[in-house]
């Protein structure tokens, strides 16, 4: 489904769920996934969804974003003259500090074993991967606070879900919004805004998030008859929701493929809608924050090719390189 409304129903109403997944034994990728309340059964969602809002609920998102600016500054004084944002900032700062702030005991080895796991998460990956996840999985609940196991997976389940979303929008955003020697060289003249001002980036945030989406995709199956997208869907049909496709939506958004911050229309679907909506889309807004908050005061683009990560839902750069002023 590619139009707003129909995703948006498709994200709202009832008759369409998330496709069930099988659970595994205790403490492996397979028992985690059938665990967290992303995957959850509707019957189950609820109760394991607030385990993830209580512990969001006592963090502060100004304090997440003044720490990953502190650790981004921190990595780029020790970077010399270049640095690769996805491997050196975009995949370590936002787990580092999330981990941190949900108590886990080791953030940088939970950074560590939360990329495993977000590199196995999703269904028909290399066997090696998921043995390598279930390695991780083990280490993330050693370093969780003491609680019952559902506890402990819904806490790595946020950092699993903060990994790749997070890592894809920040490197999409660099991208974006850095300028290269040369655009810098012609640069706006003297007088007019820095496009990454710190009280702009919330803007340049959300419209990456609507052009170029780091989760371009999620799945539902109907439970029940329904029509949807002018189609007859009996039960058990699988439904492809394309967020890249509905943020583009002209019905939606004017002047669709402009980039243009500061939309004032609303309907952005990328941390989806519902009571399936991702609850730290706040915290994820902070932490890409503060990260670009450092870097549109510190770097340059290059000029090399941006590549992605294969993967059918996500879109992840591989390599995002600056120069460091």
């Amino acid at each position: 489904m590619t139009r707003h409304a129909d995703v948006l129903a498709a994200l709202t109403g009832p008759a369409f769920q998330v496709p069930p997944v099988d659970g595994g034994p205790p403490g492996t990728l397979a028992w985690l996934r059938g665990a967290v309340s992303r995957f959850s059964p509707a019957e189950r969602h609820a109760e394991r969804r607030a385990i993830g809002v209580s512990a969001l609920s006592a963090l502060d998102p100004d304090e997440l974003r003044q720490e990953a600016a502190r650790r981004t500054a921190a990595a780029l004084d020790d970077a010399g003259d270049h640095l690769d944002v996805m491997r050196e900032l975009a995949r370590s700062v936002p787990p580092r500090v999330l981990a941190g702030r949900l108590g886990l005991t080791d953030p940088v080895a939970a950074g560590t074993a939360v990329a495993a796991v977000a590199a196995a998460y999703h269904p028909g990956v290399d066997p090696a991967l998921v043995r390598r996840a279930d390695r991780a999985v083990a280490t993330l609940l050693e370093l969780c606070p003491p609680a019952r196991p559902e506890v402990r997976a819904n806490l790595i389940g946020l950092l699993v879900q903060a990994c790749d979303a997070t890592a894809g929008l920040i490197g999409a955003a660099a991208h974006h919004l850095l300028p290269t020697p040369a655009r810098r060289a012609s640069a706006v003249p003297s007088g007019r805004a820095d496009p990454l001002a710190r009280d702009a980036t919330a803007d340049l945030l959300a419209e990456v998030l609507r052009l170029d989406p780091p989760v371009r995709a999620t799945r539902r199956v109907t439970v029940a008859a329904v029509r949807l997208g002018g189609q007859d869907l009996p039960p058990n049909s699988p439904v492809l929701l394309r967020f890249d496709a509905a943020n583009r939506d002209p019905e939606a958004f004017a002047e669709p493929s402009a980039f243009r911050p500061g939309r004032p229309e609303a309907g952005l679907l990328t941390f989806g809608a519902g009571e399936r909506g991702c609850p730290g889309d706040r915290h994820a807004l902070a932490l890409a924050t503060g990260v670009l908050d450092v870097l549109g005061e510190r770097c340059l683009r290059t000029d090399a090719v941006l590549c992605h990560e294969p993967h059918p839902t996500l879109r992840v750069p591989t390599i995002l390189e600056v120069t460091v002023r």
